[in-house]
């Protein structure tokens, strides 16, 4: 049941509908459901790896986030945001048919995932966040907001891949192999034969404002399930001393550090996914 399965669901906005798309692995009977959800500008593809490791044991789904992959963007760009990304979320939950869920979430995420998981009666059970966490600095912010948005065309595919490899630095020393699918995976070709990204530019909206640190440690506090966070040893977005406070407070937490790696790791190598795996078929 290794194979990858495609499928798209109607959710509801203030806007109006709006189509999600997600993928799928594993036996759709399994009642043992693993969510797994992207980083910021990236989508439900570079869950690939993982999700064909996990899929003998799980069902996996791994969603492009509404703005992003092969998902549709939203006709009022306020609405970029936490409150419709955890109701879309929601809403593929109760599509899947599953009364509970294991969560694995890179940066944006995982902090879709740490938002879902502090409300009563989460179907969260596990929770795995990868290079976030309860507090974000500025910094990492402002690097962030220099690249994202940005209207850039490729006129070859190589040179998408470029550009990939060059914003996407901090996922650390990947394979000729993985960068290419990375890049196969985020850009689409456009009627005048050259490549553009595959995210609505306008997601830049959020950062439109002044920016500043973000402060989650009210949502820490209120989480409760067994959690597992990855930190990219060389990681600007979640600093060691956020690591280490996040230990002292919230949830019992295992956590792990890949050294050489920045944010985020992407997940993609035996090293990565075995803890992931380990953790998630880990009785309470």
């Amino acid at each position: 049941m290794r194979q990858m399965r495609e499928h798209s669901f109607n959710s509801l906005g203030p806007g109006g509908f709006h189509r999600v798309h997600y993928y799928e692995w594993g036996d759709p009977q399994n009642p043992r459901v693993v969510l797994c959800v992207h980083g910021l500008t990236r989508n439900g593809r570079d869950f690939d790896l993982l999700a064909g490791n996990l899929s003998d044991r799980f069902r996996v789904i791994c969603p492009d986030v509404i703005g992003r992959g092969n998902s549709g963007w939203l006709s009022d760009k306020e609405h970029y945001g936490y409150p419709q990304y955890c109701a879309d979320m929601a809403a593929l939950i109760a599509r899947s048919g599953a009364q509970s869920v294991d969560w694995v979430g890179t940066s944006m995420g995982g902090i879709i995932g740490m938002l879902m998981a502090s409300h009563a009666g989460t179907p969260v059970r596990r929770l795995v966040i990868n290079d976030v966490g309860a507090f974000i600095p500025k910094a990492a912010l402002e690097r962030i907001k220099a690249y994202v948005g940005k209207h850039v065309t490729f006129d070859s595919f190589d040179e998408a891949e470029t550009y990939v490899r060059f914003v996407s630095a901090g996922f650390g020393p990947l394979t000729d192999d993985q960068w290419r699918h990375l890049t196969e995976t985020s850009v689409i070709a456009d009627d005048n034969g050259h490549y553009v990204l595959k995210y609505d530019p306008s997601l830049s909206h959020a950062f439109s404002g002044p920016i500043s640190d973000v402060d989650l440690w009210h949502v820490w506090e209120s989480l409760s399930c067994p959690t597992l966070l990855i930190r990219g040893g060389e990681s600007d977005l979640l600093l060691a001393q956020t690591v280490e406070e996040m230990m002292r407070r919230g949830p019992r937490t295992r956590v792990i550090e890949f050294p050489g790696v920045g944010h985020a790791p992407m997940l993609m190598s035996d090293d990565q996914i075995r803890p992931v795996r380990e953790f998630l078929l880990a009785e309470d």
